[in-house]
């Protein structure tokens, strides 16, 4: 092979070897970053403001599709594209609003993510500490799924062992009994409005 070939090649499969290395902690790294910058802004900017700020990073750390399939269960391919993209909405504006209201003042907080990860499944759980100046840490696991070249955060583990997504799902299902989503929906959006208001989750 020549030289102008072999550069060529690295050229070509560079890209998809700098995917391939980007470890698992990544989006839970990205998320406690813009934590952080939420938490420093709650004594100067509006909660809708710190809503805006926190979105991008909500989107681009969660997979967000999958969690809210995850946590109405099969009947969720059963609604029209409609609907679905509704559920999806009102999902991602309840989970930025919950981290908004639940990090609501920043006090020398930080972050730790620990190095070791433990596989469950084919997915990965990162192991996160919240360091406060005063009291114990705060454990939060996150468990990662790899698809399409990157790491997306599918659920939250509190003190390590309580999903977010099984609480949500048993939450979702007494709304749901009747199999129309507009219930959930409804109660979604409500709840969206307490913490905007000062309500914590």
């Amino acid at each position: 092979m020549t030289t102008r070939r072999l550069l060529l090649a690295l050229a070509l499969f560079a890209p998809a070897a700098a995917i391939a290395e980007t470890p698992p902690s990544a989006p839970v790294e990205a998320l406690d970053e813009g934590i952080l910058a939420v938490m420093r802004a709650a004594r100067t900017s509006s909660f809708a403001d710190r809503a805006r700020m926190l979105t991008p990073v909500v989107l681009s750390s969660f997979d967000l599709p999958r969690i809210v399939h995850s946590s109405v269960g099969p009947r969720f391919a059963t609604y029209s594209p409609s609907v679905q993209a509704d559920l999806l909405d009102v999902f991602t504006q309840f989970t930025v609003a919950s981290y908004v209201a639940n990090f609501d003042d920043y006090n020398g907080e930080r972050f730790e993510v620990l190095p070791a990860t433990r596989r469950v499944g084919a997915d990965e759980v990162v192991q996160t500490r919240m360091l406060q100046a005063t009291g114990e840490p705060v454990k939060l696991d996150y468990v990662v799924h790899h698809e399409n070249g990157n790491w997306k955060i599918v659920d939250v583990l509190l003190n390590g062992s309580i999903s977010r997504v099984a609480v949500q799902r048993s939450d979702f299902r007494a709304l749901l009994g009747g199999g129309d989503p507009a219930p959930l929906i409804a109660s979604l959006r409500s709840k969206i409005a307490r913490l905007a208001a000062g309500e914590t989750d």
